[in-house]
Order: C-alpha cells, then structure tokens, then sequence
C-alpha cells in the first residue's frame, strides 16, 4: 500500500514541474510581435501630421505650391485711413436765382448725370422780386427785336457799326442769360444745370425747400482722381519721409489694391498731428475706378525702407487656428505637413515669415484651405510616405 502511495505522489510532481516549464517556442514568438508592433508604432509616430492629398484632387481644387526664396521686402507701416475725392474732383451745384426747389423722384444720392442737364427747378411767382426767368425772357425777346432792326439798319448805314456792335453784345448777354436759368420753355421756373459728367454724391436740399441765391444744393462728383489718406501714429514720424508707396484694402473688398496700380503717388505728409486728431496724415492720389467709393474706410499698409533675404509667402499661404498661423509645405506629389510659423510684417499681399520654413520649402500658396480640410478627414498611413 505504501508503495502504491509513493507511485501517486511521483507521478503528480511529475505533472506539476511539466506544467511549469518554460515554453521556448511561444516565447519568441510573442517577443517577435511586440518588437514588430514598436516597429510599426515608431514608423507610424513619423509620418504623424503628414496630410494626403491626391494630385488630381489637388489640381481640381485649384492647390498651387512654391518654393520659397529670399528676396527683398520693404518695411511697412500698418494703419488705417479713408478715401475721399481729390480737390477739383467734386463740384457744387448752387441756386442761380431764389425762390422754392424742385426735382424729380428719380434724383438721389448716386444717380449719374451729365454736363447740361437740368437737375433741380427753382419756381420764384408769388416773390417780391418777381420771377428771374419772366424778368429774363423780356429782357431777351427786346434785345432780340432791337438785334434785328439794328441789322437792317446797319446795312443802310443808318446805325453805325460801333452802335450795332453794342446792340449785339447787350442781344448775346440776354441770350445767355435767359437760356441759362429757362426750363424747358413751359414757363416752369430757373433750370439748375449740371456743371460736369458725374454722380451726384449729396443731396444738400429737400424737394420743397425755399432757397437763396447761391445756396449750394447738390454735389456732384466724377472720382476721375481720389485721395487716400492714412492716418499715422506720430511714434512713425521719422519714418515718414522714406514712404513712396501704399497698399490699401476696403471694407467691402477682399482684393488688397495698390496706389500705384492706378497711376497714384504720394502728395504729401504731414510735419505735425492736428488740432483734433493725434495722428500724422499721409496722402496719396490715384486715378478713380468703379468700386472705389468716396468715403470709405480703408485698411493701409505704407511702404518704406527695403530689406533684402527676406523670406516671405503670399498671405493666401497662411491659415489661422486659434490665434497661431500655420502653412502647409509639400513633400511630395501627394503629401503635405501642416507647419507652425512666426508672422512678422506684411504689406498686405505678403508676410514676412521668421520661423518655421526655410529656402527651398515648397509651400502651399494657393487653395491652402483644400489641404486644411484633407487634414481634418484622413492622416496619411503609415509606411506609404517615401523619403
């Protein structure tokens, strides 16, 4: 029995130290994939952040790429200021005689006119003085009348020719005085003409309205030349004498225009700040266009001194996420990295770039939004990047 025992108690210690042994094979098999999987997690780590985006994709969205180079930039002064018209540009129309105005429903602020046309009517009956334009029409149809006998007169040598020149003068003076203040000859009162082709920009009086002679009524403007006029910090005045150019955005445009584009140039800046204002003006004129509007707010960049090797990037390169700016640079026919960068100046069409890229980058400078977007959707896998 005892022998039986022993045999049993034998044979479980057996099993246990079976059970126990280390298994050679399944061990290396399981080191081999955990060394497999920290390969794969480092080649994944590495192609982290890097974008996909086909090239024909790209091309239909209109992605365009460049390589950067140093070059030269000039120093800028951002600011802001407005556009007006130039001196000579706008013209006032005043009252040629006194008397109640009128005109028509369609006359407003901004409605084209033309050199000669008749823009308001002043009716003066019922005045003291009288109607001007009745007092006119006599005072001419005599003048006409005398004009005519004296020229058959003149021709029997009844009426010298120095009497009938005079006769001719007072005849002509009548004319023009009559024809400049009569309507449209229905005896409907004095004609205010227009002065010149344009736009009335104000309307300085109500239909209804007693006005006197001379009272300016409406102005009228052709934004054949406009001034744009930055308002500087006076911290900037000894920088100023170095500005000869200006890029300017306004309000109601994403498209930064530039003075000189127009055929402008700088007029003037001033030596001191002003009675109401604590800032320098700088003045530009340039010839008007259609979209330019007088009195419009306009971001301004003044451009000065210029630096060369500088790296720069069109402003369309740069994309915003919470106050820091990023562009994205091509690293291959289809792959992009979103890239960090330190902003310095910008004119307005480009920015200075003082850390992140370097020369001979490839960044994104049209359609960076396209490759943002192919961001936010797919990572590119890992291991299909060839560097």
């Amino acid at each position: 029995m005892k022998i039986i025992n022993l045999l049993a108690v034998g044979i479980c210690i057996a099993a246990v130290s079976c059970n126990n042994a280390p298994k050679h094979g399944d061990g290396h098999e399981d080191h081999a994939h955990e060394m497999e999987e920290a390969a794969h997690g480092e080649s994944a780590h590495e192609h982290s952040g890097e974008i996909s985006l086909p090239a024909e994709k790209a091309a239909a969205a209109g992605v365009r790429s460049e390589e950067i180079k140093a070059g030269p930039f000039t120093d800028v002064i951002e600011t802001g200021g407005d556009v007006t018209s130039a001196p000579g540009d706008a013209v006032t129309v005043v009252a040629n005689v006194s008397g109640i105005v009128s005109f028509p429903e369609s006359f407003a602020e901004g409605v084209s006119v033309s050199d000669g046309e008749v823009l308001f009517t002043i009716v003066s009956d019922g005045l003291q003085e009288g109607d001007p334009v009745s007092r006119a029409r006599i005072e001419y149809e005599t003048a006409e009348s005398e004009y005519e006998r004296a020229k058959e007169l003149v021709e029997d040598r009844i009426v010298s020719r120095k009497e009938f020149e005079s006769i001719e003068a007072a005849y002509l003076t009548a004319k023009l005085r009559y024809e400049a203040i009569a309507g449209d000859g229905k005896g409907d009162g004095a004609a205010v003409r227009c002065p010149s082709d344009g736009f009335v920009s104000k309307c300085l009086v109500n239909a209804g309205d007693y006005v006197s002679v001379g009272q300016p009524l409406a102005v009228v403007s052709s934004n054949s030349r406009l001034y744009l006029t930055a308002d500087v910090s006076e911290r900037y005045a000894a920088l100023l004498p170095r500005i000869r150019e200006a890029n300017f955005r306004l309000q109601y445009m994403d498209e930064v225009l530039s003075v000189s584009s127009f055929g402008g140039r700088l007029v003037s800046y001033g030596r001191n700040t002003g009675e109401e204002s604590p800032y320098i003006p700088v003045t530009f004129v340039f010839d008007g266009t259609e979209g330019i509007i007088p009195g419009s707010f306009a971001e301004i960049w003044l451009k000065s001194g210029v630096r060369d090797n500088v790296i720069s990037v069109p402003v369309s390169a740069l994309t915003e996420e919470q106050g820091a700016y990023f562009v994205y640079v091509q690293l291959d026919e289809d792959c992009y990295r979103k890239q960090p960068v330190l902003l310095g100046a910008t004119d307005g069409v480009r920015t200075e770039i003082l850390s992140g890229v370097t020369e001979g980058d490839r960044v994104v400078v049209e359609g960076a939004i396209h490759v943002k977007l192919a961001s936010a959707s797919n990572a590119i896998p890992a291991h299909t990047h060839n560097h």
